[in-house]
């Protein structure tokens, strides 16, 4: 690892790298603090500017004077020394991934307790830091937003869907920021560094900037979800960034703790402002209260009742007024797919068994659209090819890849023990047999329908499994029955059940039962659904497998899941979602 020291008049950066998710080397720097001889009281972490780098940040170090904290800064991925395109990344959800990478490397590397560390994110770093705090919902002490680019200003007359259109066009492509430094700051210095700095990014590709738009959609329209102590800093002079967005987030966010600061004649460099200071004094205010009076504990167990997510159901349960609008689009949706869907075979399982079902699940993992007529396979083409359906696929390979990670995990202990209490035909935990490094002592594959449970077996024969492979009928809401699992799995997993129901009470027994099946340093991997841009019409179109009653789920934030599985013993390690944000699979270690 590489560690020189760069010295300033204040704090000295050591300049390290981590190992982010993909295999990535990623550049930090790291302020211990000033009296190295005692532990850090906490830790801030500071995310740039789109097109900046961790150096810029030296002087928000020196002037927050928090001088018995920790504080770190990336370089994002295409910025600074870290590596890639410039102004590149994989996709925004790669960047947001990075975050929680880089916060598990500080609790690894640094000892420092993600509860005692606080995130500060700017501009398009503080996008990343509010999509991270929704998705991932971590347990860290507070956020804190300058400047927040939820809504970029492009000026060009439908500039948004015009790149969008070229993307899919022509690919990936890079656009050049028009913004001068003039347009950022008042302090004469740092407009001089911003235009000689050869670390400075002055493109961004398409992909990031489109990313960014949806994601900042998808944050502020759930941003009831974070629930953390935050703050957010609004210049009042942004040429860059639209206020309204950042007024709406605020709004709408759940934190029982926030506040709202508008700065004056502030550009959009919030934090190399020349009047900085009175930002910089509200920023360190705020982290010492949270320290100070560390905000009580904020429990969601009871959501399903209290909840916005449970208005929200209950709001779907209700029905339309007949003649309105989007009542009769619903009906019309409904007619077409009872009529012409079913010429397309996706849609014909759904109907018949439920769009929720195993059968229906697996037909949308093997993604071979299938139809009749020749029109039919078109529609099943476009059904399979719907956002949720192409989240799901995404969860699966999510799911294969923490199973292929737990096992690594145990390799070297008495074998893999491995449960599914609610598996269906059980193909993605097949499909990850073949990348373990070693074979599982035992699998056991549940599910409560003996028909499934019955191709679940037929599956497995013709993949040549069945020796290794056992099928039964299982209730996984069972807690004494899953508390009874012979073999004690040292891994189980329960995919895409939670989703389906809305009652906590239900979900806590299934938890317990595996919390008492799962040996101590045992493995829990676990799905979510925090969030579904399609989800009314889910509810008005689609039926259950439960008597063909319609499809109405209550969204479950990561947050009130993760307190759910920490509730049975549980304590979450790792997490995967997708670039939509809809659905998440978490790996979990027994405590």
């Amino acid at each position: 690892m590489n560690d020189t020291v760069e010295k300033n008049e204040m704090r000295a950066a050591h300049e390290r790298e981590f190992i982010t998710h993909d295999g990535s080397p990623l550049f930090y720097r790291y302020w211990p603090p000033l009296d190295a001889s005692r532990p850090a009281r906490g830790a801030v972490v500071l995310l740039h500017r789109g097109h900046e780098h961790s150096g810029r940040l030296q002087h928000v170090v020196d002037e927050l004077a928090l001088d018995d904290f920790a504080l770190f800064a990336w370089d994002a991925r295409g910025h600074g020394r870290s590596p890639g395109v410039r102004g590149d990344s994989p996709s925004l959800g790669a960047s947001v991934k990075d975050i929680d990478t880089f916060v598990r490397h500080i609790a690894s590397a640094h000892a420092i307790d993600p509860a005692d560390l606080v995130m500060l994110g700017q501009s398009v770093g503080a996008v990343l830091a509010a999509t991270w705090a929704h998705d991932y919902a971590p347990p860290i002490r507070g956020l804190v937003l300058t400047a927040p680019a939820f809504k970029v200003k492009l000026y060009v007359p439908l500039a948004r869907p015009g790149l969008a259109l070229l993307q899919r066009l022509r690919g990936n492509f890079f656009i050049t920021s028009y913004v001068k430094a003039k347009f950022l700051t008042h302090d004469p210095q740092r407009v001089r560094s911003y235009d000689t700095d050869p670390l400075i990014t002055r493109s961004i590709s398409a992909r990031v900037l489109l990313g960014l738009f949806d994601a900042a959609e998808r944050v502020i329209a759930d941003a009831r979800a974070i629930r953390l102590p935050t703050q957010l800093l609004i210049s009042g002079s942004d040429w860059v960034v639209h206020r309204a967005p950042q007024e709406a987030f605020f709004d709408a966010l759940g934190s029982p703790i926030k506040e709202r600061h508008l700065l004056p004649g502030f550009l959009h460099d919030t934090l190399g402002e020349r009047d900085r200071r009175v930002a910089l004094d509200k920023i360190r205010a705020f982290i010492e209260r949270l320290f100070v009076n560390p905000p009580a504990a904020d429990s969601l167990r009871q959501a399903h009742h209290y909840g916005y997510t449970a208005d929200e159901e209950r709001r779907l349960r209700e029905p339309l007024p007949p003649l309105s609008l989007r009542q009769i689009h619903f009906a019309a949706t409904r007619w077409a797919m009872r009529r012409l869907g079913r010429l397309a075979e996706g849609i014909r399982i759904g109907l018949d068994t439920g769009f929720d079902s195993g059968d229906s699940l697996d037909y949308v993992y093997r993604n071979q659209a299938r139809g009749q007529l020749g029109i039919g396979r078109l529609i099943d083409r476009n059904y399979l090819d719907a956002i949720g359906w192409r989240g799901i696929r995404v969860r699966r390979q999510h799911l294969v890849r923490a199973i292929v990670a737990a096992a690594r995990a145990l390799h070297g202990t008495d074998g893999l023990r491995l449960v599914d209490i609610a598996a269906g035909q059980g193909r993605y935990v097949l499909d990850a047999l073949a990348q373990l490094p070693e074979p599982p002592r035992s699998v056991l594959l549940r599910d409560f329908n003996e028909r499934t449970v019955a191709q679940g077996r037929t599956l497995a024969a013709e993949q040549g499994l069945s020796d290794r492979v056992r099928f039964e009928i299982g209730d996984a809401f069972d807690e004494e029955g899953l508390a009874a699992l012979n073999p004690r799995p040292n891994l189980a997993i329960v995919s895409g059940l939670y989703e389906l129901f809305a009652d906590n009470d239900r979900v806590e027994r299934s938890l317990r039962g595996l919390g008492r099946a799962v040996a101590s340093g045992g493995y829990l991997i676990y799905t979510g659904q925090p969030w579904h841009p399609q989800i009314e019409l889910i509810a008005r179109t689609l039926t259950s497998h439960r008597g063909q009653q319609a499809w109405v789920m209550r969204r479950r934030t990561q947050g009130e899941l993760d307190e759910l599985v920490r509730g049975a013993g549980f304590e979450k390690i790792e997490q995967w979602i997708d670039e939509w944000g809809i659905f998440t699979v978490s790996l979990a270690r027994r405590r």
